[in-house]
């Protein structure tokens, strides 16, 4: 029975590395809406010959995407198909 008790309490320290906090999804988001900021504003500022209009495009895309990013990230973690354990 001990050794039953032992392997659950492994198998779940192994699970919990694998689920993603609020505050790690959140700080992933961030990371990752500065990376398109920067990118979207040079793209813009290629096809438009305007670094205001570049980043009032980036601005827009941001806020969309992160919302989009936040929602589906949470929703991936509360889907357990193809996790293991």
């Amino acid at each position: 029975m001990l050794w039953g008790a032992t392997a659950f309490v492994k198998t779940k320290d192994i699970w919990a590395e694998f689920m993603e906090t609020r505050r790690r999804s959140l700080v992933k988001a961030v990371i990752w809406n500065v990376i398109g900021i920067v990118s979207m504003t040079l793209v813009g500022l290629l096809a438009t010959g305007s670094a205001s209009l570049g980043g009032k495009m980036a601005l827009i895309n941001t806020v969309i995407g992160f919302g989009c990013y936040l929602i589906y990230e949470r929703v991936w973690s509360n889907i357990h198909w193809g996790r293991r354990g």
